[in-house]
């Protein structure tokens, strides 16, 4: 059993610096290069991913963006627009700022193919995630204004991410997912482990089109 957990631990960091290593990362508003860092702790490998389709019941609680303004999760996630969501935190220096990437880079090749497309970052640290903290990490992976970066209570993001299937116990536990849905869908597909920014662009088109 410890061998197998070990070299499950393995497999993740290999397959995130893989990931890592087909991404450009600009410099973080933390002080250090995040490619840098995935690359000084693990070795070479391949990054893989695992796809489900789930049906989700969205809580409906009031989060806070970037600005401090009041959000309605389930209001924003029937608003219309098809969703791309997943899970970080500021101070994450492996895991996040690899997907945090992604999904700038997601938007970058899409253009005005994913005009529409609405993507939205929750954190699991809402203790320490800040507003403003999150605008600052927002700032350094240039989102656009259709990126929506969440904060709010311990007890409400706790509840989103039960919700979801993705809460861990502490944050220090989470795994990469990605969640996409079609505008006024019901089932959201799942995206566990590193898609590449191509492999996200892929997932979506399959997801609007069915």
């Amino acid at each position: 059993m410890i061998k197998q957990i070990r070299m499950s631990g393995k497999f993740v960091l290999m397959s995130l610096f893989a990931l890592a290593g087909a991404l450009h990362f600009p410099n973080s508003a933390f002080g250090h290069n995040a490619q840098e860092h995935v690359a000084n702790s693990v070795g070479t490998g391949s990054a893989t991913y695992k796809r489900s389709i789930r049906n989700y019941l969205i809580p409906d609680v009031q989060l806070t963006d970037y600005d401090d303004r009041p959000v309605r999760l389930r209001e924003l996630l029937t608003n219309g627009d098809p969703v791309m969501m997943n899970f970080v935190f500021t101070t994450c220096a492996t895991i996040c700022p690899v997907t945090t990437k992604v999904l700038s880079d997601v938007s970058a090749k899409m253009g005005g193919e994913g005009k529409r497309l609405r993507l939205i970052s929750i954190s699991i640290d809402p203790e320490n995630d800040t507003p403003l903290q999150l605008k600052a990490y927002a700032k350094s992976f240039q989102a656009g204004e259709r990126w929506k970066f969440l904060t709010g209570s311990t007890q409400d993001v706790k509840a989103v991410l039960l919700a979801l299937d993705s809460y861990r116990g502490n944050k220090m536990n989470h795994e990469p997912v990605t969640l996409i849905r079609q505008a006024a869908a019901k089932s959201w597909v799942r995206i566990d482990g590193f898609a590449t920014p191509d492999e996200l662009v892929r997932e979506y088109r399959r997801a609007i089109s069915q």
